[in-house]
């Protein structure tokens, strides 16, 4: 829920400032849809979004005394709304130069009433998902694989930008629980070969070992070393994976934490974790990047089957058919100092035996898909369903 609570100056007359407030409120929200708290900001700070609304000239004086008050709250991103009447913008702009002095952050909401309810909507889903965020427990079960070189987090920056917090779990105390974990037969209805078929029972017994972990050490989220599990139970976390991000919790493969951290952002902020995949070809001169791995969410697909994992040939890994339109590559660095974001078109599905299970042909614009080759964030990248540029940046 949206709050609003109001400064004005006692110069101007009451009736009259509240005739013209009404009218703007009613064109800015015209099915309501927010908490109304005029001067009284003693819980500023505990809705979804809190906003200022500027009404008048002269009321830099009353933010600043009311200030020291919300800092104590911790509260360091100010939204100042104003119709534009009765000098509001001015104070507004005098209001945030003063912010940006003291080393705060905050934005003006002004504009065509369409502009400003856009601009509300997209900072309550960001608000939102800041909140969802705040306090999230991420495990790291195993250490990122030994290949991913540049793909580490930094505990520190997680903590201060986003509020999450990393758990470290040894990769032997998943392998003591898959030994106790059980098991349950493939679907008799799916089609798979013999030996996926023979697979599923321990792909599943890992997915129950998993879910020990997660309520164990209160799991938002996790990665796993998964290529352990090939030589020490002769199976693979695919299966696994994809039902954790089907159900909300987001899960990432090989240990890496980037990945994982960028599936969470997405998940809070369109409510799905995306699918890790890296490249596996690039056209440069079109825009046009083949994608794949073996971990899509069910939840992302129009339908699936099961086959083997790609590298090892054993396991269960996951062939989906990820629904043609709009997508948004993205993917953040350990240290939240980069991420790159990039909205396209997904083309087309196909399948070859030489590559991961589900392979998705993706357009981007030229220039987008150069950043791969020039300056990438790691190989695995998240594809997130729909355009979602906006929302990513405006977190970040």
């Amino acid at each position: 829920m949206t709050a609003i609570y109001t400064i004005t100056s006692s110069l101007h007359d009451e009736a009259a400032v509240s005739q013209l407030s009404d009218a703007f409120l009613k064109g800015v929200f015209p099915e309501g849809g927010f908490e109304f708290k005029g001067s009284d900001f003693s819980d500023f700070g505990t809705h979804t979004l809190d906003l200022i609304y500027v009404r008048t000239g002269g009321a830099e004086g009353i933010f600043k005394a009311l200030l020291p008050e919300m800092l104590a709250r911790g509260i360091e991103r100010y939204y100042l709304l104003t119709s534009g009447k009765s000098n509001s913008l001015a104070a507004s702009l005098e209001i945030l130069s003063y912010l940006r002095q003291q080393g705060l952050k905050g934005e003006v909401l002004h504009g065509s009433d369409a502009y400003v309810a856009d601009r509300i909507h997209t900072l309550e889903k960001v608000q939102d998902a800041r909140a969802r965020l705040k306090e999230t427990r991420i495990g790291v079960i195993g250490q990122p694989s030994d290949w991913l070189i540049a793909s580490h987090a930094d505990p520190i920056a997680l903590l201060d930008k986003l509020g999450i917090r990393m758990v470290e779990v040894p990769m032997e105390e998943l392998l003591v629980e898959i030994g106790k974990a059980k098991g349950e037969p493939a679907p008799a209805e799916q089609e798979m070969a013999p030996q996926v078929r023979a697979a599923y029972p321990g792909a599943v017994q890992i997915y129950n070992a998993l879910k020990v972990l997660v309520e164990k050490y209160r799991l938002n989220a996790f990665t796993l070393r998964c290529f352990d599990l090939l030589t020490t139970v002769g199976n693979t976390g695919c299966l696994a994976l994809s039902c954790f991000n089907s159900e909300g919790v987001p899960a990432s493969c090989e240990g890496d934490v980037p990945a994982l951290l960028s599936m969470m952002i997405s998940n809070a902020l369109t409510g799905v974790s995306g699918f890790q995949a890296n490249p596996a070809q690039i056209d440069v001169e079109s825009g046009r990047i083949l994608f794949a791995h073996c971990t899509i969410p069910f939840n992302m697909v129009e339908n699936w089957q099961f086959d083997t994992h790609f590298e090892s040939g054993i396991g269960v890994g996951i062939h989906g058919i990820f629904p043609a339109g709009p997508i948004t590559v993205f993917k953040v660095s350990g240290d939240f100092k980069r991420h790159f974001a990039a909205e396209g078109e997904l083309l087309d599905n196909q399948y070859e035996p030489n590559l991961c299970r589900t392979q998705v042909i993706l357009q981007l614009k030229p220039e987008d898909a150069r950043y791969f080759l020039t300056d990438p964030i790691g190989n695995h990248h998240i594809i997130v369903p729909g355009h979602c540029k906006a929302l990513l940046e405006e977190l970040l």
